[in-house]
């Protein structure tokens, strides 16, 4: 570790013996590959400064708005860059097998997305509920309508609608699971994070992959040989 770069507020303390700073240019100057856990406003300013340096960037900010979207596509142009809403390659891979899933079962199937977070999460559904949401889509070849969740009198269930809940509470990780239900049988395809050195892991490998790349716009399905 080179360089650490946090809000403004955590300016000065002491990481991995590094001092922490809030400028994006001085933290990033020895830097070979930078890893971003961040707020999509703070990725616009440190996807700029990579830029100019065309340094690597991995990812996992979610929420991403267009601006930062913007960022990060403009960074590609110079330099490799992954974005993931979760380093997991086990997410990633679940996403791979709900993708198939929806494409062989067809429209006989209902699906139904429950994410499970501890309760000081802010946002919902998951980042990763929003990449298998694409999943199913991408197999079924169309833009499913969401539904999250349901009350009241709500009649009887579409067909091609997305069922997508969250549970918040406790200590949870992050618990994943995508439900195909058919006439008389069912599926359920889950992933459950029992460790945050996963995403730690994901995205040690992804930087590693990134540094012998060319210029563009990488993803876990790509790190994973897909």
């Amino acid at each position: 570790v080179v360089g650490a770069l946090a809000a403004p507020g955590d300016r000065g303390q002491v990481v991995e013996g590094v001092t922490v700073t809030s400028d994006p240019t001085s933290a990033i100057e020895n830097a070979e590959v930078v890893i971003d856990f961040s707020h999509p406003g703070a990725l616009v300013s440190l996807a700029r400064a990579c830029r100019a340096r065309a340094i690597p960037v991995v990812s996992g900010t979610t929420n991403l708005d267009d601006d930062a979207q913007r960022a990060l596509e403009d960074l590609a142009k110079v330099a490799p860059m992954m974005w993931a809403p979760n380093m997991s390659l086990g997410v990633q891979l679940l996403a791979e097998i709900v993708e198939q899933a929806v494409r062989r079962l067809g429209v006989g199937f209902d699906v139904e997305i429950v994410e499970t977070h501890h309760n000081k999460k802010i946002d919902a559904p998951s980042g990763t509920a929003k990449r298998l949401i694409d999943a199913v889509r991408a197999g079924a070849l169309s833009d499913e309508p969401l539904r999250h969740g349901r009350e009241g009198d709500v009649g009887a269930r579409p067909r091609g609608e997305i069922g997508v809940h969250a549970i918040r509470g406790g200590d949870v990780i992050g618990d994943h699971t995508v439900h195909l239900l058919g006439q008389g049988e069912r599926i359920e395809l889950t992933h459950r994070a029992t460790s945050r050195d996963l995403f730690a892991h994901g995205a040690l490998r992804a930087a590693s992959f990134l540094l012998v790349k060319p210029p563009g716009r990488y993803s876990i399905k790509d790190l994973l040989g897909g």
